[in-house]
């Protein structure tokens, strides 16, 4: 089996970035457009707000399915084609959504299916850079700033069909006039591949004595496998806070629509700059440290926000934790980049949050049927606590095997 060099990583450059994050939102962008993509299936179906919900449901759990099931081949030589087919699908299924009524659920699935080929693609893409941290940051960034826009602009143009769902076709065939440009998986001499593979961390103490220790490729199987369970848990809870914020801060501090809209955005400028925060310290923290504060962090502002009863200081700490969880959010991606140069792990990532994603407005309501607002947020709170463990574990690992690769590219020359 070919393995991959992971001291190939290649610096970020503006035609690789731009490939690589113009295609992760075009994945990505059906997630953020959710609540407009219902209101245009109601026009262009006539169907009731249950109906539209469970259509948009079925198309954004279609893109986190896709997601995992073509990861593998992102991590390949195949990167490129999955990303182009999969572009080149979300097009024509938006397109056929926006323009023919008769076939708006066909393409809206059909379009689904092609954005977890984008979604893939770009995931696995953001390990083949240097400094995962950094380029975490810039993703993040990014994401957030086009999609603030987007969902400022989407609005004043129209909630129909076309208006909608062109929208995201539009940012598919961005994605696809770029994707010459997005970076291909480092493959290498299977002999060459699997020494690195199997390297152990290079430690040159002042005798001169050249030790070794650690993490090989069964160990980084297993904290991949690791991480993809421990985000998903993580994203659940975190996306379930979200999803239930509007209904928790009117019930509990008689938040009103303006305020919440004020409270998301809000939230939206805190994680812009989280990211922009992430972009200037990049690895100077390390990884596993700054994972574990944040995940701990979140969980007392999740606590927080279950017991707040006044609606200004339930939008203040709302604020924090979506900041936090942005942060949070990055450091996870640059720790799942950083164990493999392929995007053997970052590209299933992504996949992953969407499957939370689309299940958490159910999840969240579940919840807070069974234990109320307070024993909502504690469950939330206590979950970030427990996958702290975990999430820190795997980042240190994921940085002992950065630093072994980069020793042994050292010695290599």
């Amino acid at each position: 089996m070919t393995s991959l060099d992971l001291s190939s990583r290649v610096p970020l450059r503006l035609p690789s970035a731009t490939a690589t994050f113009a295609i992760g939102i075009a994945g990505y962008l059906g997630v953020n457009l959710s609540p407009y993509m219902i209101t245009a299936a109601q026009i262009g179906l006539g169907l009731d707000v249950l109906a539209a919900s469970w259509l948009v449901t079925a198309t954004l759990l279609l893109t986190a399915v896709t997601g995992l099931a073509i990861a593998p081949l992102c991590a390949g030589a195949h990167r490129r084609t999955v990303a182009r087919a999969g572009l080149v699908l979300a097009f024509l299924g938006f397109t056929t959504a926006g323009l023919v009524p008769a076939l708006l659920v066909v393409g809206l699935l059909a379009g689904g299916i092609g954005a977890g080929g984008a979604v893939a693609a770009s995931g696995a893409a953001l390990a083949a850079f240097r400094n995962p941290d950094r380029v975490a940051g810039f993703n993040g960034l990014a994401n957030r700033g086009v999609i603030t826009v987007v969902l400022a602009a989407v609005p004043l143009i129209g909630l129909a069909p076309i208006d909608v769902f062109g929208a995201l076709a539009l940012f598919a065939l961005i994605g696809l006039a770029v994707s010459m440009w997005l970076p291909g998986a480092p493959v290498v001499d299977p002999q060459a591949g699997a020494a690195v593979g199997e390297a152990m961390p290079i430690e040159i103490p002042p005798t001169g004595t050249v030790r070794t220790a650690a993490p090989g490729t069964r160990s980084v199987t297993t904290a991949g496998l690791g991480l993809l369970v421990t985000f998903a848990l993580w994203a659940a809870s975190e996306d379930s806070l979200w999803a239930m914020a509007g209904v928790m801060g009117a019930d509990r501090t008689g938040l009103t629509a303006e305020g919440l809209g004020v409270a998301l955005s809000a939230a939206t400028a805190g994680g812009l700059l989280g990211s922009l925060g992430l972009m200037i310290v990049g690895n100077r923290l390390g990884r596993a440290v700054p994972l574990v504060v944040l995940l701990v962090a979140g969980g007392v502002l999740k606590l927080a926000e279950g017991f707040v009863t006044d609606s200004t200081i339930f939008i203040i700490v709302f604020v924090a934790w979506n900041t936090v969880y942005a942060v949070g959010f990055m450091y996870f991606v640059s720790t799942s980049a950083a164990l493999d140069a392929d995007g053997r792990w970052s590209g299933p990532l992504l996949a992953v949050y969407l499957v939370g994603s689309a299940l958490t407005p159910v999840i969240g309501a579940g919840l807070v049927s069974a234990l109320g607002y307070q024993g909502f947020a504690i469950t939330l709170g206590v979950a970030s606590f427990v996958l702290a463990i975990p999430a820190g574990a795997i980042a240190l690992l994921s940085s002992r095997r950065e630093r072994a690769v980069a020793a042994i590219s050292e010695l290599a020359r």
